[in-house]
């Protein structure tokens, strides 16, 4: 078994040869057989399958830069035979190591969790039964069953197929569909010419077939390419930021450490001593914690959209949906309950019809493409009145597609051996167009001017009352052997459909909660115009700003950037134009989210900042998604999109804080290592201070976050983030200045008191801050979360603890400090609390008003 390994490839080969060559029966592989192939050939991905692994985990925090750099410190120390040195630095990295890898292991498996919820299942025949799989347990000689939306699983053979429409442009570069059958192809047909094969990847736009799976996984034509196919995926505002922020410290870093070595090493210290402090320095000024706290952030932030009905395929999405401000959608689903009914089935003079009934549900009940809430609702209708499609043999379908807009059913019947019955349904000026005449009391006349002009009237005037038509035609044709989109042509006018979709009761109110959060909603329909207003009125948008697909085909991109932000309405519009009304949106500086669950939502999915859809989706459109909704429901992603604001928040707290306050640090040191006759701080106790520090930043993860942080979307700003480091790292510094001249001036301190004053000061301050800069309001008016505020208790008290326990004057260098001295401490760490909440108070207006 496995892939075929006769000389001529498999698209050439007799089909019955290949499934044998493979181990495949008509009735399927046996679910042993499939499970030893499964063991031979390995899962069906194309991708690297890693197993959340926890020692890889363990193993991965010690790859970074900073611990690197620590362990680096600690061998110079052992080297040198300062046991005690090494043991701290040693200690401290496996304290944060291990900090971090706890909450990532959480973190992943979380994510893992939610991943393993969206897993892409498939049809396939085992055992002589159909039965349901996952995509990865697919093995060559698995018979796949294919319909409309699914995405291809596996390169193969089409054994059986009905109407089947494939879209392959991700191997091909062909955006149109092309139609698989059955046969077999020469030997050296390229790719674009093997019509009897499908290619993983791939998407089913119309129609249903059997498959033989041949390669599975890296074995795939697109496996083949997938190292050039699986470029990186376009950087995300986020995922920049990150970026940024990075290059940003490692200048200041440079900067400070060379400057500090340089002093040092002028005035004569040790150079091992001077080394480990500016190593130290180096490490005090990086928030080491920072990928850790991201994962935490963005998995807590995962976890509690889950609940709520939000599943996040990729987690940087999370902060594409906080920063959306413009949301496009379809109507259906979304704004309107989804229970499409079949209210009323009218003739072309719009009385009730019996006729045009059974020729709807004759169409509809034939159909084998795209499901469709429509054509349930007329079989159900036509079921309720007692119809069978008895008697009647389906010779032919001529399949939906978007362009046409229209599907055709060619029946047999047996009291016309000689013809056969198109039944056409379809939008009513795609179907009108076919149309040369119209039935009138069961006679045909011509289709006139005065005729068409009638029709329109009828359409117009159910359209405006909030019902979607449909138009129904029929015509006797001469039998043919095939029949295409051509064959569409000369028929007879029959009548409407008119179906009912209440807007949904809560709508309007939600379309509002949207609006307050700084997000404008913009329908995107291929429904008229005249239905889409009606519905635009009942939930609170401009029907009057509406643009349609005719008239967008017109317009220059120059047009349309102007226009489209100043649309609420984009009707009658076809799948080529979804994904550029996307991209105009973009152009005009706005971040998208784009809710769909259709083949054709796919391109606009991948183009928008966020694409949103839900579980019961196409797969293309599934996989083609950021996130995914439990229920169709807008109210559903207003509590995702506020979810996503305070998960972006809580992180930006941690970057934002700990940057600034570690900056400030940082400066003073490097002030203060020129003018003082020793060092201001020793390495350790730069390290002790930073890992103390870390203790309660990672519950940033779980703070409150004020309500007023999440009406308006949040983006990275890098620009803002440097403005607040320098500004309250220089406070920072300001009161490390005040501490320096305090103790040396008014308590005349020696190394090691000087060393433990500034230690507690330092720490204290660093934990005072964020309790103070984790909200815009005056501190004492939000909130901070349990976790938060008692972790940073906690470490209040092992701060005026620490100088007093007996091995920390030994190890560390600390001394007990008097009474005095740690009144000043608190004096002066009040009198910090205070001007930070002055300069906050100061700094938000100030960033408001601009």
């Amino acid at each position: 078994m496995g892939e075929a390994t006769a000389d001529a490839p498999y698209w050439s080969q007799d089909q019955a040869a290949l499934a044998a060559s493979l181990g495949s029966v008509p009735l399927g592989l046996t679910s042993d057989a499939a499970a030893a192939e499964l063991a031979l050939v390995g899962p069906n991905s194309v991708e690297d399958t890693v197993h959340l692994n926890a020692l890889r985990l363990l193993l991965r925090q010690f790859e970074s830069p900073l611990v690197l750099i620590l362990a680096f410190a600690a061998a110079i120390s052992l080297v040198l035979q300062q046991w005690v040195d090494a043991g701290i630095i040693l200690a401290i990295v496996m304290g944060s190591s291990l900090l971090s890898f706890y909450q990532e292991y959480r973190a992943s498996t979380a994510v893992e969790e939610l991943k393993k919820r969206l897993a892409l299942t498939c049809r396939v025949v085992r055992d002589g039964a159909e039965q349901q799989v996952s995509v990865s347990t697919i093995v060559p000689g698995d018979l796949i069953l294919l319909s409309a939306g699914n995405l291809i699983p596996a390169d193969g053979v089409v054994i059986d197929a009905a109407d089947f429409l494939v879209t392959e442009a991700s191997m091909t570069g062909e955006s149109f569909p092309v139609e698989k059958r059955p046969g077999t192809i020469r030997p050296d047909a390229p790719i674009t010419e093997r019509t009897n094969s499908v290619f993983l990847g791939a998407s089913v736009r119309s129609g249903t077939a059997k498959v033989l799976a041949v390669n599975t996984g890296r074995r795939t034509e697109f496996g083949a390419i997938a190292a050039r196919l699986r470029a990186r995926q376009p950087e995300t505002d986020f995922a920049r930021g990150v970026r940024q922020f990075g290059y940003l410290l490692i200048r200041v870093m440079i900067v400070i450490v060379l400057f500090v070595l340089t002093v040092n090493l002028l005035l004569d210290r040790p150079v091992v001593e001077s080394l480990l402090f500016a190593v130290a320095l180096a490490v005090g000024l990086s928030p080491e914690l920072l990928p850790a706290i991201i994962s935490v952030t963005l998995s807590a932030g995962a976890r509690a959209m889950s609940k709520r009905g939000v599943i996040v395929r990729r987690l940087d999405a999370i902060e594409n949906l906080g920063s959306m401000d413009i949301l496009c959608t379809d109507k259906t689903g979304t704004l309107t309950e989804g229970t499409i009914v079949l209210s009323d089935v009218q003739d072309a003079a719009g009385r009730p019809s019996e006729k045009v009934r059974r020729l709807a549900f004759l169409n509809a009940a034939f159909e084998t493409g795209i499901k469709n809430p429509l054509d349930a609702a007329i079989v159900a209708a036509g079921k309720g009145a007692g119809l069978t499609t008895s008697g009647l043999i389906k010779i032919d379908e001529i399949p939906y597609d978007f362009m046409r807009r229209r599907l055709t059913i060619v029946l047999a019947e047996g009291a016309a051996p000689t013809q056969h019955l198109f039944v056409t349904k379809g939008a009513f000026s795609n179907v009108l167009d076919i149309c040369t005449s119209v039935d009138r009391n069961g006679v045909d006349v011509p289709l006139d001017a005065k005729a068409r002009a009638e029709l329109e009237t009828l359409f117009k005037a159910s359209g405006a009352e909030g019902f979607r038509v449909l138009a129904v035609a029929t015509r006797r044709v001469a039998i043919e052997a095939d029949y295409d989109r051509d064959d569409e042509r000369e028929m007879t006018f029959c009548g409407f459909l008119v179906f009912y979709d209440p807007p949904k009761a809560d709508a309007k109110r939600t379309i509002h909660d949207l609006n307050r959060l700084g997000i404008r909603i913009k329908v995107i329909s291929g429904d008229n115009r005249y239905v889409t207003a009606h519905l635009a009125e009942a939930v609170g948008l401009d029907a009057k700003s509406m643009l349609t697909g005719e008239k967008l085909a017109t317009l220059k991109d120059e047009a349309l950037w102007h226009l489209a932000p100043r649309t609420d309405l984009f009707v009658e519009i076809d799948p080529q134009q979804k994904e550029r009304i996307v991209r105009a949106l973009q152009r005009t500086g706005h971040s998208l989210g784009y809710l769909g669950d259709g083949i054709n939502d796919a391109p606009a999915l991948h183009a928008a900042d966020v694409g949103i859809s839900v579980e019961e989706a196409v797969d293309v459109a599934r996989e083609s998604a950021d996130i995914i909704l439990l229920s169709r429901d807008l109210d559903v992603l207003r509590t995702g999109v506020e979810d996503g604001r305070q998960t972006f928040a809580n992180t930006l707290k941690y970057i934002s804080i700990t940057t600034s306050a570690n900056f400030g640090n940082m400066i003073s040191m490097a002030l203060a290592t020129p003018l003082l006759p020793f060092l201001p701080l020793a390495a350790k106790q730069i390290l002790l201070n930073n890992f103390l520090s870390d203790v309660p930043s990672i519950a940033i993860s779980s703070d409150n976050v004020d309500p007023e942080r999440v009406l308006r979307p949040q983006r990275w700003n890098i620009k803002d983030i440097r403005k607040f480091m320098v500004l309250f790292g220089l406070i920072s510094s300001v009161f490390d200045l005040l501490t320096f001249g305090v103790l040396l001036l008014v308590f005349h301190a020696n190394e090691a008191t000087f060393q433990t004053a500034w230690f507690m000061i330092s720490l204290l301050t660093e934990l005072a801050v964020v309790l103070v800069l984790r909200t815009h309001k005056p501190a004492f008016r939000s909130k901070p979360s349990q976790l938060l505020l008692w972790s940073t208790v906690a470490v209040v008290v092992a701060t005026f603890a620490i100088p007093f326990l007996g091995g920390s004057t030994s190890v560390f260098g600390f001394v007990p400090l008097s009474t005095a001295q740690l009144a000043a401490i608190v004096v002066i760490v009040l009198g910090y609390i205070l001007a930070t909440e002055m300069a906050k108070a100061w700094y938000f207006k100030f960033e408001n008003s601009t």
